[in-house]
């Protein structure tokens, strides 16, 4: 039932936007005119089947005094099922949270026992995965769309509001190449429109065979 909820929001909600930009200059000649317009329709189709995705990631959290980044593995599922590994630094590497869509469990292969287990997430944590961005843009009150270069090629990027009233993180844009309809980066702004968390998308791929083994919950101590 929520799979086929989440695709009929995003067929209703990507219906409105095509509406919207259809005599808006996102689309122009200029910029790339219907190269980008088709690369929107494929990006579109590329989320609305997302059911699960894996991917390295950079993960870095910005503060007013200092920044720290990471180096992920996520492996996550639209349902709520996710796991996100630390590969770097080395003081850091092999933690491992993760959640059967109801448990949160924090843990490290290396030491004996959980860190922490509970069922309540932290934005902080969860906002870092695309499946919640495709959440939040679903259910955003406004619709954004912008075209741009980026790097070598071009890419789409979609805005959306961070549900909530955190004091750090308000909205959030995500970058899509429009040649691979993969997601490149994506960075959350507090309301100021300052940078908070950036993540940045490598050997993204979508739709992946996740074994339920990985989001399984270790037991003992």
């Amino acid at each position: 039932m929520y799979k086929k909820g989440i695709a009929l929001q995003f067929a209703v909600l990507l219906s409105a936007v095509i509406f919207v930009l259809s005599g808006c200059s996102a689309f122009t000649k200029d910029s790339g005119g219907s190269a980008d317009a088709n690369a929107y329709e494929k990006i579109q189709k590329q989320l609305m089947g997302m059911k699960s995705y894996q991917s390295e990631a950079s993960v870095k959290y910005i503060s007013n005094k200092n920044t720290n980044e990471y180096e992920t593995l996520q492996h996550c599922k639209i349902t709520g099922e996710y796991r996100i590994e630390v590969t770097g630094p080395e003081n850091a590497k092999g933690n491992i949270t993760l959640s059967d869509g109801e448990t949160i469990c924090q843990f490290n292969p290396n030491v004996s026992g959980k860190i922490a287990v509970g069922s309540k997430d932290s934005p902080e944590r969860c906002e870092i995965f695309l499946t919640s961005f495709v959440k939040n843009y679903l259910n955003s009150k406004e619709v954004s769309l912008e075209v741009s270069n980026f790097g070598e090629g071009r890419a789409t990027i979609l805005e959306a509001s961070v549900p909530g009233s955190h004091p750090y993180l308000s909205c959030e844009k995500l970058w899509v190449d429009n040649e691979t309809y993969k997601p490149i980066q994506l960075i959350i702004y507090d309301p100021d429109g300052n940078e908070r968390m950036v993540v940045t998308y490598k050997n993204f791929e979508y739709n992946p065979n996740l074994d339920d083994n990985l989001f399984k919950i270790p037991t003992g101590n």
